[in-house]
């Protein structure tokens, strides 16, 4: 069984992950109880497809691979040297880093699906398997604390001792017998920087995130109005947050990524982003693209799931926080939009200048 595990490891870090730990295939009850409750008291509100069944199947590895006996549980870094040189540019919002690459979602399934498919080649015989990431009923942080990958910090989040926060998560179930590896015996201990720093009061508790006051929920998740109490403490953030990440000390010495195993966005560089890239974006043609202009710009990123109409809401928003003058004439024009969602906010921006 140690071999077999040797085995998986080596695969795994050949298919360019950067962590690997094993749990057992048991039920995660204590998990499946926390989540329900979160889910009763309104916590999740606004998730609609984070249900109480999605939540009981996603607990119970029987449930989703039947005759599993282990979770090959992986990490792969997004944290890479910072690409914005000087000083931000006036009228640009920040987006959060998982996003400025291609959508994590395919990068880890693909590499998922060819590390289950060179166990199957070497073993000379098909492994029994399925796999996850975040879009998937199971409990992703859950496996990840439990296997050892890292332990739960104080902004819900997954720490990892070498990488920090900045680590995409997944999950293979399989009917391999693997040595499991215990949980670390880690905490935050008394801090709470990620708690003080959130502009919005989104952590109602140590360990406890209130999904409707996030910035990343508010800016990505929701498709009406974001309340009126809240914009003005999203700051320039038009797509995630990660200031609570950032703030993290475990993730000041955290270790970067290889860039070389990323795709970039392949679509060339235009006037949405003054250098090229998607760390910040130009507001104002934020706000006056198509959406045509919007599905080229964006196609393929994470960016895409907000959707053209959210975008440009949020463009509005970081726009009246940021109060520059220069901006009224693009938000006046909005206030034609075809779109009650971009009328509304414009007003509101146009209102804070």
């Amino acid at each position: 069984m140690t071999d077999l595990t040797d085995l998986v490891n080596e695969c795994a870090h050949q298919n360019g992950f950067d962590l690997i730990r094993i749990t057992s295939a048991k039920e995660f009850a204590r998990d499946r109880d926390i989540t329900l409750e979160r889910i009763r008291d309104g916590q999740m509100d606004g998730l609609p497809w984070f249900s109480e069944s999605r939540v009981r199947r996603g607990t119970d590895p029987q449930e989703l691979l039947p005759g599993a006996r282990s979770i090959i549980c992986l990490g792969l870094s997004y944290l890479f040297p910072e690409d914005e040189t000087g000083s931000p540019q006036p009228m640009t919002g920040k987006v959060a880093r998982y996003a400025r690459l291609r959508d994590y979602h395919r990068v880890m399934k693909r590499r998922m699906r060819l590390l289950v498919e060179n166990l199957s080649a070497t073993l000379e015989s098909q492994v029994s398997a399925r796999w996850y990431v975040d879009d998937g009923p199971m409990l992703d942080r859950a496996a990840a604390n439990r296997s050892g990958l890292g332990w739960f910090g104080k902004n819900t989040n997954i720490l990892t001792p070498s990488h920090g926060s900045w680590v995409f998560l997944g999950q293979i179930i399989t009917d391999l017998e693997l040595t499991p590896d215990p949980p670390l015996a880690k905490t935050c201990g008394s801090c709470v920087r990620c708690i003080d720093a959130c502009p919005t009061g989104a952590f109602v508790a140590p360990y406890v995130l209130d999904n409707t006051r996030c910035i990343s929920y508010q800016t990505i998740e929701n498709r009406g109005p974001i309340p009126r109490e809240l914009r003005p403490q999203m700051l320039d953030w038009v797509f995630g947050c990660d200031i609570c990440q950032e703030v993290c000390p475990v993730n000041r010495k955290a270790a970067q990524g290889t860039p070389v195993l990323w795709e970039r966005p392949s679509t060339p560089a235009s006037k949405m982003s003054r250098n090229g890239g998607l760390e910040r974006l130009d507001l104002v043609a934020l706000l006056q693209m198509t959406e045509d202009e919007f599905r080229q710009r964006f196609s393929g990123t994470p960016i895409m799931r907000a959707k053209w109409e959210g975008m440009r809401r949020n463009a509005c928003v970081a726009l009246g926080n940021l109060a520059d003058p220069e901006s009224v004439p693009a938000l006046r024009e909005a206030l034609v939009s075809a779109s009650p969602l971009v009328r509304g906010h414009a007003a509101w921006a146009l209102g804070r200048i």
